[in-house]
């Protein structure tokens, strides 16, 4: 689908509700699956990518039922032998999860996914579960992947990548595993896993960038997920950009290993405010507002708090396009690894729209402040986080721009459009 947009309103303005958080999504369905007993997930993300998460429970034969936005989990605590490949479509976060878990069980089992699923690094889970003496044959460390039954153990792994998805897959194997896995990260990435696991009654310690995990039986949760700052973060940055906007956002998660972009903006000098800031199952969740800004400044964005904002990125490159001044991001070598190469695509695209913006190796340099042009057609590559950014950067577009392929925006936010319908 190509989708034409241009600025024929005045301005945003109102309160909207982003839907569920992916992250908490994909661990609630699996860590529930995990448990023996009856969980209930309350706001469930209606994305591709968490239902790819939820389909490859029942195919592991965990009774899970769906009424709207509400799953109730009915587990034996294991889950059993697939009779056929399990299909993990587009999500890079449901394939290192399950390959973790799988790694561990007493069966056979083929994790495959789409076309750009399967070109994405897998080497980076590959090696530390054979460390643990997981038994995975890949051709070139990409998917599919054959995990064969085996008995692990557990390790002491310093990861080179601040990755949650790794961490999250190390530790999962861990809780199958003989004996403590421990498992260090350069810089704190998202800690939903340790978070959820915890509450779970899971053997986890943490130690800033150390955690330890032993094996053990996790209990049912009942669990109300809060939205998606990811998801959030384009309808921030559009109250920020577009003239005399005004837009509240309620029930946001605020996990501090999240909130990278939170900060930036702090940075750039935008008006953003954070309101009813409270504690949900173990998350932070408030309320964020955000107003128009015409003097933002541009910053340099780069080291530990990448982890914090790599879904990010590109959003927050368009957002440089209206500071003042040179925008720097650096230390962000793993967008290259992402649905598309978001360095090198980021950059191709916001330059056909006359942004003044060069790729480096692990970055981008931004000059600000530039007008948008429009009258051209933008690639999306596929890439669910590009589509969702050139839609925002057409709203202050001074002609209309066409965005091709944007349907891969249902991979993580099918309400994406509508949503914005009720700010215009």
């Amino acid at each position: 689908m190509n989708l034409v947009v241009n600025k024929d309103f005045r301005t945003l303005n109102g309160q909207i509700e982003i839907p569920s958080d992916k992250s908490l999504s994909h661990r609630a369905i699996i860590f529930s699956s995990l448990a023996k007993g009856k969980s209930v997930i309350n706001n469930f993300s209606k994305g591709q990518d968490p239902l790819s998460s939820l389909n490859i429970c029942k195919n592991l034969g965990i009774d899970i039922e769906q009424n709207n936005s509400t799953i109730t989990v009915n587990s034996h605590g294991k889950f059993n032998k697939p009779s056929s490949a399990l299909d993990c479509g587009n999500s890079g976060t449901t394939m290192r999860l399950i390959a973790g878990i799988l790694a561990g069980q007493e069966f056979d089992s083929v994790l495959k996914g789409d076309e750009s699923l399967s070109k994405r690094p897998m080497k980076r889970i590959v090696e530390p579960l054979s460390l643990m003496g997981a038994n995975i044959g890949c051709d070139n460390y990409h998917a599919p992947l054959n995990i064969r039954c085996a008995n692990l153990h557990g390790i002491n792994y310093e990861s080179a990548i601040a990755s949650a998805q790794v961490k999250s897959c190390v530790l999962l194997a861990g809780l199958f595993a003989q004996g403590i896995t421990t498992y260090k990260e350069i810089y704190p990435s998202r800690n939903h896993t340790e978070i959820m696991l915890s509450n779970m009654g899971a053997n986890i310690i943490c130690e800033n960038n150390l955690i330890k995990i032993e094996k053990s039986e996790l209990n049912p949760l009942n669990i109300n997920i809060c939205g998606d700052i990811s998801s959030a973060a384009y309808f921030i940055a559009a109250g920020l950009i577009v003239p005399d906007s005004k837009i509240i956002l309620k029930n946001i998660g605020l996990n501090p290993t999240r909130c990278g972009i939170i900060e930036v903006i702090k940075k750039m000098g935008g008006s953003i405010e954070i309101l009813d800031q409270r504690n949900v199952c173990g998350e932070l969740v408030g309320d964020v507002k955000v107003e128009y800004t015409q003097d933002l400044k541009g910053t340099e964005i780069g080291g530990e708090i990448i982890p914090a904002l790599i879904d990010e990125i590109p959003v927050i490159s368009l957002l440089a396009t209206q500071c003042e001044g040179q925008t720097i991001i650096k230390d962000a070598f793993d967008l290259r690894n992402k649905e598309s190469d978001r360095i090198k695509t980021t950059v191709s695209e916001l330059k056909k729209l006359g942004v003044n913006i060069k790729e480096t190796a692990d970055g981008m340099i931004i000059q600000g402040k530039t007008k948008l042009h429009g009258e051209v057609e933008v690639e999306s590559y596929k890439d669910h986080r590009l589509a969702m950014t050139l839609y925002v950067a057409g709203l202050i577009c001074d002609k209309e721009i066409l965005i091709k392929d944007f349907e891969w925006v249902n991979i993580s936010f099918p309400e994406f459009l509508e949503l914005f319908e009720k700010l215009k």
